[in-house]
């Protein structure tokens, strides 16, 4: 009987172990995701070796601030999508909207962030036909953003289902799909803030 508990508890454990979040399908867009930036950076780095001089000259205009604003307001809201998603999967009785709806709030400083980034250039005279390095820098920025839109659409609902007096185990898989897409979100700008804005400074 000991050895029957046993057994069922390792199974258990093996399972937690295991456990992949999200809807499998989601894995196979964010492995698609990643080979599409995966050829947009090299493309870039292909570039900036046969233009470095465009590259350099165009990194110096960019204010580095921003990026690394950024940077702290995608990890802070990722540290929050965790721990709503783990607080509603260990405690599904527990009210963990608060934790999304910081996390969507960090997402709206990214794109208020972003927009006044992209219009301080545009006002200065800085445009996607400026030349390749800003054309790049607008391509890569703005559909990394679109990614941060979809990302901020996916919180909200997953803010109005954490809601929910009791979260049902079949939410707790949508709420672990939109947490890993939120979290690709962060891991492609941490890719993105250190190619575009600081490769090749010295």
């Amino acid at each position: 009987m000991n050895m029957q508990t046993t057994d069922t508890a390792l199974t258990a454990q093996l399972g937690r172990a295991t456990h992949v979040p999200g809807e499998h399908s989601l894995w196979l867009l964010i492995l698609g995701d990643m080979v599409i930036y995966a050829i947009m950076f090299l493309v870039f780095a292909h570039s900036y070796q046969q233009q470095p001089e465009t590259f350099a000259a165009g990194q110096a205009v960019l204010n580095k601030s921003f990026g690394f604003i950024n940077t702290l307001i995608l990890l802070t809201s990722s540290l929050l999508v965790a721990k709503g998603v783990r607080s509603i999967r260990l405690h599904p009785q527990v009210d963990a909207s608060r934790w999304l709806l910081l996390a969507l709030l960090c997402g709206g400083a990214f794109v208020v962030s972003k927009m006044l980034e992209y219009s301080l250039k545009i006002n200065t005279g800085v445009v996607l036909t400026s030349n390749d390095f800003f054309m790049y820098y607008y391509m890569i920025t703005a559909f990394h953003l679109i990614h941060v839109l979809i990302g901020m659409t996916l919180l909200v609902f997953m803010w109005r289902i954490a809601q929910s007096p009791q979260v049902a185990s079949e939410r707790v898989r949508f709420l672990e799909s939109g947490a890993t897409f939120w979290h690709l979100v962060d891991l492609l700008w941490i890719m993105i803030f250190p190619l575009i804005y600081l490769l090749g400074r010295s």
